[in-house]
């Protein structure tokens, strides 16, 4: 009987307004940052922070521009330099630029010692900790979906809690995180922004973020399918509903850059 009165409230609400029974959707568009100096040259970027490189502006500008007829209602960031100027490149090319929010629960994984050190040096020793010989292997088993980024950021911590080789002597301070961490804060974060755009009636919010901290927010919410790094300037799409439940709808998406060609 109650299965029954739930498919009727369903079918009046759908009868009656089916636009008023879905206005307070919000959508959020998670995108991934312009590529910055440190990522050109292969080091460790975290909390630590490096200006977006030409290329990294012009793939901004071009999501800019294919976002365009998008009609946004919010625009946040993380507090990272190149997540900020990600945001703001991507709304000058719009005619009516909204105020940057940032959050700093939106922030990439923070790496401790790493921050700054040879990708290859972190990657390495994280994947010692998992058995496996090296950073091409673990990211082939990445690949072939047979690690995924909990026990990656987790290896990460453990190594470096051990210090690294080309710190000798210098102690971890601890503020390597955990996929727990990061998952957590991503996860209220993005409840955090669903939430005010709710109160303001519903609609579409672009998110500035960074890619392992997407990654790790993907799993959060029961998606390990991302099996390789996240382009920058592509697009999550997560839409957040009434009932207060993330769905994803779109993973790693380049159209709207294509757009802006």
């Amino acid at each position: 009987m109650k299965r029954i009165l739930k498919v009727l409230v369903i079918f009046v609400v759908i009868g009656t307004g089916a636009v008023e029974a879905f206005a307070a959707d919000v959508t959020l568009f998670v995108t991934r940052h312009g590529k910055t100096m440190f990522n050109t040259v292969q080091r460790v970027q975290g909390w630590a922070d490096t200006p977006l490189t030409p290329a990294g502006m012009e793939v901004a500008e071009k999501l800019g521009r294919g976002l365009q007829t998008v009609p946004f209602i919010a625009v946040w960031s993380s507090d990272a330099g190149r997540a900020r100027q990600t945001a703001q490149l991507v709304m000058h090319e719009w005619k009516t630029p909204l105020p940057l929010n940032e959050l700093t629960g939106l922030r990439e994984v923070g790496f401790g010692l790493y921050e700054g050190d040879l990708d290859k040096n972190m990657w390495d020793a994280a994947a010692r900790q998992v058995s496996f010989a090296s950073a091409t292997a673990l990211m082939k088993a990445f690949a072939e979906g047979k690690i995924h980024i909990d026990r990656m950021i987790d290896a990460i911590r453990q190594a470096e809690a051990s210090g690294t080789s080309s710190l000798e002597g210098i102690k971890s301070t601890g503020m390597a995180e955990s996929y727990q961490q990061v998952a957590k804060r991503m996860v209220e974060s993005l409840t955090q922004i669903a939430q005010q755009a709710r109160q303001k009636g519903g609609g579409n919010v672009l998110v500035v973020t960074h890619g392992m901290a997407i990654t790790a927010l993907l799993q959060a919410l029961g998606d390990t399918s991302l099996n390789q790094p996240l382009h920058n300037a592509s697009v999550t799409l997560l839409r957040y509903t009434d009932s207060g439940e993330f769905v994803i709808e779109s993973i790693n998406d380049m159209r709207y850059v294509e757009r802006g060609l």
